[in-house]
Order: structure tokens, then C-alpha cells, then sequence
């Protein structure tokens, strides 16, 4: 039995992450942390890390980017496995996870989807088949609450793709403010957001003549709660270093 402590309990993927613990046998939430007091959680919630007394054998973060800091330090200093699934993160930030990790165990993915990471691979595969004769645009489609954009997962795609690249491409976020021809060493990465759409991600590569198009559909974030309790029992017994998708599959 892995005990869970939740930060961001009172959110709307804590209380979906809740549901699915709640169904499982191999798992359950010791605590949460969360400024908000939900009066529906039947586990103890604290405001902040530092005031959690309780130390279970992981920690999953789906809070906010603010939070994050906090958290790593927290998990750092009490030597627990850390799962954090909080988009939105700083470079200065994502640097203190990889070196939190030479600690403790951290899985850190830009989505927990098991149907994204299999997009990433095929998104790798068919920019190395593909090479330069085909541009790449990336399109993102999430809900009107989101605040962070482009989302963790199109950068995520981006950064796969690109890692196959003999140059690095550079990034386009705003064609508004470029007059000039799109260049073969560019990625575009566009963000709609709108109703509520749970997450869309489209990796577009646009030839000569025809377009190959790999997509993903969110139905639910049910998706992303079951990948974050995976991860974080797949993690809870593992060495220091970084972990992913790809070590989870």
C-alpha cells in the first residue's frame, strides 16, 4: 500500500486524483495540502508543506506554479519521492527539480497521458523520417482556466522533436509580430483557449503537397489522475534521478 500525500487537494484535477485513489486498492491519500479547506476530503488537509505532519511515501503535486518551490524543498528535506505534474514552471524552477532529483526520486512530465507519450515517440519518429523537407507546427487547445501558455505538453512535443534535430529550431509563438517567410528551422507552437476543452494537441508536419497530421484528445482528466498515481507508485521505491513517461511505459 503506497500512501499519497496530495498537494493541490482542493483543486479540480486534486479532486479528481481523489476519485481515482478512492477506487484503488494498492494506494490511498495520507493527506493533502492545499490553501483551500475542502469540507468534502475525508483526509487531513494543511495549508502548506511545512505544516504537514504526516510523511507518506510520495508526493504528487498538481497545485500551482507558485507552489512548486515549496514542495521540492519539502520533499527534499523528508527524503519522499516526488511526482510533479504542475505545468506552467520556470526554467529556474525546472533546474531546482533536476537538481532535487540527485536526491530523491522526481518523475516530472509536462502531461501524464499514456496516449501523449506514445504521440511523443510517433512525433520523433516522423520528424526523422521526414527531415527538413516538412515544417512542424504545433496546436494546442485547452480550456478557458488554463493559465499557462503554450502548455507544458506542446513544449514537451516540441523539445521532442527537436532533440532529433541536428539544429536546434527555434520556437514561434506569434506570427503577428514577424513579416517575413516562415524559415525550415522553426517549430510554431499555438494556444487556443476556450470553453471547456480538457486538452487537444496537434503535431502538424506540412510538405510539399500533403500534410501528416498526429493528434491527441483528451476525454477527461481522469487520464492524466491515473498516469499521476502510476507515476507516483512506480516512483515510491526507486533511486534518486529523473524520471518520465518514457521510464513509466
Amino acid at each position: 500500500m503506497t500512501d499519497i500525500i496530495l498537494s493541490g487537494c482542493g483543486g479540480k484535477m486534486g479532486r479528481v486524483i481523489t476519485k481515482v485513489v478512492s477506487q484503488r486498492i494498492d494506494c490511498k491519500i495520507s493527506a493533502g495540502i492545499d490553501i483551500n479547506m475542502p469540507d468534502d476530503i475525508v483526509y487531513p488537509v494543511f495549508p502548506s508543506p511545512n505544516q504537514c505532519d504526516i510523511i507518506g511515501n510520495v508526493i504528487i503535486d498538481f497545485s500551482h506554479p507558485a507552489v512548486v518551490d515549496s514542495i521540492i524543498e519539502w520533499a527534499v528535506k523528508n527524503k519522499i519521492p516526488a511526482v510533479i505534474a504542475t505545468t506552467g514552471l520556470s526554467l529556474e524552477q525546472q533546474n531546482k527539480i533536476k537538481n532535487a532529483s540527485k536526491h530523491i526520486p522526481v518523475f516530472f512530465s509536462g502531461n501524464m497521458s499514456l496516449g501523449i507519450s506514445l504521440l511523443t515517440e510517433l512525433a520523433k519518429k516522423a520528424a526523422a523520417v521526414l527531415g527538413n523537407d516538412f515544417d512542424i507546427e504545433i496546436v494546442e487547445k485547452h480550456h478557458n482556466q488554463k493559465i499557462d501558455a503554450p502548455s507544458g505538453t506542446a513544449l514537451m512535443l516540441a523539445d521532442a522533436v527537436s532533440s532529433i534535430k541536428e539544429t536546434q529550431p527555434n520556437y514561434v509563438y506569434d506570427r503577428h509580430s514577424y513579416r517575413e517567410k516562415r524559415t525550415k528551422n522553426e517549430i510554431g507552437i499555438h494556444s487556443v483557449r476556450g470553453g471547456t476543452i480538457v486538452g487537444e494537441h496537434d503535431v502538424i508536419f506540412a510538405g510539399h503537397d500533403e500534410v501528416i497530421t498526429l493528434s491527441h484528445t483528451a476525454m477527461s482528466k481522469e487520464i492524466f489522475a491515473v498516469g499521476a498515481v502510476n507515476a507516483a507508485i512506480f516512483i515510491s521505491n526507486k533511486k534518486p534521478g529523473l524520471y518520465d513517461m518514457s521510464h513509466l511505459v
